[in-house]
């Protein structure tokens, strides 16, 4: 036996390689694994919000449909067509895909279960999901068609733009931690309450953000089938539309573990996690499967935004209300006053309510043209 090999077990630190090896393979087949589960239930779920069954013939309430949407993929003809670009359009897929499973490699799911501990993991999260962009632009540049084209376009200002409110958001989380650390963020959680609570504007903010970063209903003006056939992946089919439709569910699972871990109090829940790894991890996954229902239930609620109404909300609203957060909880700890937090979500509840009282006043009614008919007088 080479006496290199043989020398490995002994070796100082082989076996926290062995564990972090271990580890990423087991959370790599767990997301690959939610991903297919996500499919099932978002078909199950809009059926239930629409009144109809869904998929209920391939295995019991139609558990084994991703699986049997998995093999129609794989057997699918793997069509490339003359015109496109070919190298970038086959990477492509890959790139969209890669930024999502990379990212959770710094979320706590629970103290002490973790694939990388950097001390600068918000910023980590941060800079590699912003790489997703890249997978989709480059697709729809490499396809060479208008409509793909069109949905690269929209894709990039979009994400862009949301990209710089998620990263306002989490700052005043930063600010009340202290810590770029996400287990700090979680520490601190546990101790003194949840930042949904601390911080409700920033919640609100970096959750509708995330639901644009990864191109969901009301935000998926980049694949706007009524508009542009089907976006930025048009010109895909097989298995390579199958990355691209994995890296979208991937990117959610990503983003609700995020906002478990900034807002929801990661795997702390009043003090259940001192049961041990395994509770924190069943508390995290509680909380974030959570989230990924809200992701669905929201899709087949709202309606699609336009295009002008998108970027209208995101750099006149959004981003002025995160820079306002940002200066209200840096005062809010100056001050030594947490609760200063919460006026600016009063003032512009206070606001809503206001203007939709004074638009129900003002409201004159319909036009007389629209007017009902009075009834006829009955005539004996």
């Amino acid at each position: 036996m080479n006496p290199l090999l043989a020398s490995l077990p002994s070796s100082p630190g082989f076996l926290d390689v062995l564990k972090s090896l271990g580890l990423v393979l087991l959370v790599a087949h767990v997301m690959l694994g939610l991903g297919a589960i996500l499919v099932w239930a978002e078909r199950r779920v809009s059926a239930l919000i629409q009144d109809r069954l869904g998929p209920n013939r391939c295995g019991p309430a139609g558990l084994l449909q991703s699986i049997a949407d998995l093999g129609k993929f794989i057997f699918k003809e793997d069509v490339v067509p003359h015109h496109v670009l070919k190298w970038m359009y086959i990477l492509a897929p890959t790139i969209s895909l890669v930024p999502a499973m990379v990212t959770i490699a710094v979320i706590p799911f629970a103290p002490g279960v973790q694939i990388a501990d950097l001390n600068v993991g918000i910023l980590y999260v941060l800079s590699i999901s912003s790489l997703g962009v890249y997978g989709i632009t480059l697709g729809s540049w490499a396809s060479n068609s208008k409509y793909a084209l069109l949905g690269g376009v929209r894709s990039s200002a979009q994400m862009i733009s949301y990209e710089v409110v998620m990263g306002i958001s989490a700052v005043g989380v930063l600010l009340t931690t202290g810590s770029l650390h996400l287990g700090d963020v979680v520490a601190e959680q546990a101790s003194s309450g949840w930042f949904l609570w601390r911080q409700p504007l920033a919640f609100f903010l970096f959750l509708t953000a995330s639901y644009a970063e990864t191109n969901r209903l009301p935000f998926d003006l980049p694949e706007a089938e009524s508009e542009l056939v089907a976006g930025y992946h048009t010109e895909y089919s097989s298995m390579k539309f199958a990355l691209f439709f994995l890296a979208e569910y991937l990117a959610m699972i990503v983003a609700s573990s995020l906002v478990t871990t900034l807002f929801l109090g990661g795997w702390s829940l009043f003090g259940l996690e001192r049961l041990g790894w395994l509770a924190g991890v069943a508390i995290f996954m509680a909380k974030t499967l959570f989230l990924l229902f809200v992701f669905i239930w929201i899709r087949w609620t709202l309606p699609r935004f336009r295009y002008d109404q998108l970027m209208s909300i995101c750099w006149k609203w959004f981003f002025p209300l995160a820079l306002a957060n940002v200066l209200v909880t840096a005062g809010a700890e100056a001050s030594g006053v947490p609760a200063l937090t919460w006026v600016l979500p009063v003032a512009l509840l206070g606001m809503g309510v206001g203007a939709a009282v004074l638009a129900q006043r003002r409201d004159p009614g319909p036009p007389p043209e629209l007017a009902p008919l009075p009834a006829p007088s009955s005539s004996r």
